[in-house]
């Protein structure tokens, strides 16, 4: 896995270059508490306008399985407790992914980054090893709303972080060390879509995707609605 501070001046201006193209590459980081709803708003704008979701929680939860992880059990005690994994092992796993889409069939340079930033310093890290985000978008839900989802989904989900203890912690986390992300993107005019979440999906769709065609200055998507 590449480490941020093993980074060479060759694959970091892979994604220099990103932004000289005329397009330029478009990362939307997508934030919001625990049970936001966050996974389920970007598999749909990846069906609509050709993104890449890379899910942060879910690129460590698959490096914490991988044979012969050196940050498996690491990376296992941090989530169990609600904590932020080292920014460096993060990073270096949006990094590998980013490149791995890019040099794909694909060839994309459009990412939506689902719950990451978590800490500010995290973001003042990817915007100095990778590129600065396009936009932000922030899913605003209460507390009460999320904790009724995450218990939801622990029935099924079969997470070690989808217990009461556990969320708990997550809430947290996210209150002291993630919602000031969202609060730093702020003080940049037209830098953050604030979507209430406490709704149904498809409304909440509607806004999400209105902030996107906004960005991308783009008309309505070809592809129909059908997930």
């Amino acid at each position: 896995m590449a480490d941020v501070g093993s980074m060479d001046g060759e694959a970091l201006s892979v994604f220099r270059s990103f932004a000289s193209q005329p397009d330029g590459t478009v990362v939307v980081f997508v934030l919001g508490g625990p049970g936001a709803g966050k996974g389920t708003q970007c598999t749909r704008l990846v069906r609509n306008f050709g993104f890449v979701h890379l899910s942060a929680g879910d690129l460590l939860r698959e490096e914490r399985l991988r044979p012969g992880s050196q940050y498996g059990d690491l990376i296992n005690n941090y989530i169990r407790d609600g904590k932020i994994v080292p920014s460096h092992i993060t990073i270096g796993l949006l990094y590998n992914a980013m490149e791995a889409a890019h040099k794909g069939a694909s060839k994309t340079s459009r990412f939506l980054i689902d719950g990451f930033p978590r800490a500010l310093e995290q973001a003042v890290l990817f915007e100095e090893h990778i590129c600065k985000p396009k936009h932000v978008l922030f899913l605003k839900c209460s507390e009460k709303v999320m904790f009724e989802r995450l218990l939801k989904r622990a029935d099924t989900s079969g997470r070690v972080d989808d217990n009461l203890e556990s969320i708990k912690k997550r809430f947290l986390t996210f209150q002291e060390t993630s919602y000031p992300v969202v609060e730093h993107y702020r003080l940049e005019k037209d830098m953050v879509t604030t979507v209430n979440c406490e709704r149904e999906v498809d409304p909440i769709y509607v806004d999400v995707k209105a902030a996107i065609l906004k960005i991308l200055e783009e008309k309505e998507p070809q592809v129909m609605d059908a997930l």
